[in-house]
């Protein structure tokens, strides 16, 4: 008499099993998130004649593409440009908003509420509301067609970066700013010896927003720096790229693969403080 016995499977692919059943969903949104990112990646080493054939693996490889994406467009100019618009930008944010958003948690001052509620009201409003008379004002400043209309706002605030500032100082309990003043310290070394060391979470998770905001940026770089390809970032040449070179989608996809870099590399040295920084203040990105 033959006994039948169980199918008994390897630790190792039960546990591999056992992980893919758990984790379905999440495996299943990466992937979706993932396939146009390979798409770009795989068509920016496909030679012209097969970009438009439906093809999913390049053959064969043109990794001339890149070479031919430097010497057909200025990208060290476009990326010199964005890098002085996301980091100057990134920069005066943390000068501006940092301190106000301290005062507005951790000071008792008259009309904190009525601040606060206005700094929401500055958040909530579209841009293009008031782009018309900000326009005209840097016009007469004789600064567009330059970076500075872009830059200098974010030297008297950015509402959002306010707003996520704010909510991590909460965070913070208020017997640390008390016992700082106990020992002598003024507001301003309450702010830069106590919170901002323990804020560092909440400060970096602003600067990566901010960061990735002026990066990606179309709108304002179309609206003052398009009569002057010296100042394009990188967000606009690559556009006008594409429309100089519509046909050629092997390049402009190599462009775009270049263009993404920076802030890949800039998410993956801050994403611990990122990612801890959107828990801890509870905004969802």
């Amino acid at each position: 008499m033959t006994l039948i016995q169980p199918l008994t499977r390897p630790p190792a692919v039960k546990r591999g099993l056992t992980f893919v059943a758990e984790h379905a969903l999440l495996l299943a949104l990466g992937i979706i998130f993932l396939v146009p990112v390979v798409f770009v990646a795989l068509t920016s080493f496909m030679g012209g004649g097969q970009t438009l054939t439906g093809a999913l693996w390049p053959h064969p490889w043109e990794w001339s593409n890149y070479a031919r994406a430097f010497g057909s467009a200025p990208l060290g100019r476009w990326f010199g440009n964005s890098l002085l618009y996301a980091g100057g930008s990134t920069l005066f944010m943390l000068l501006s908003s940092v301190p106000m958003a301290y005062v507005l948690a951790k000071v008792r001052i008259r009309f904190a509420n009525l601040i606060f509620f206005a700094v929401i009201v500055a958040m909530l409003l579209p841009p293009q509301v008031t782009q018309v008379p900000v326009y005209v004002m840097w016009a007469q400043l004789r600064v567009v067609g330059t970076l500075w209309p872009l830059v200098l706002p974010h030297l008297f605030g950015n509402a959002f970066s306010v707003f996520l500032l704010r909510q991590f100082f909460l965070t913070v309990p208020d017997e640390y700013a008390d016992a700082a003043r106990m020992d002598g310290n003024g507001e301003w070394g309450i702010l830069t010896r106590v919170m901002v060391p323990m804020a560092r979470p909440g400060i970096a998770a602003a600067a990566v927003f901010m960061f990735f905001q002026c990066w990606n940026d179309y709108y304002g770089p179309l609206l003052y720096t398009s009569e002057n390809p010296a100042r394009w970032p990188v967000a606009y040449g690559l556009a006008s790229f594409h429309g100089s070179h519509s046909t050629d989608w092997g390049v402009i996809m190599a462009v775009t693969v270049l263009a993404t870099l920076p802030v890949v590399v800039v998410f993956f040295f801050a994403q611990r403080a990122f990612v801890e920084g959107i828990t801890l203040t509870g905004v969802k990105g």
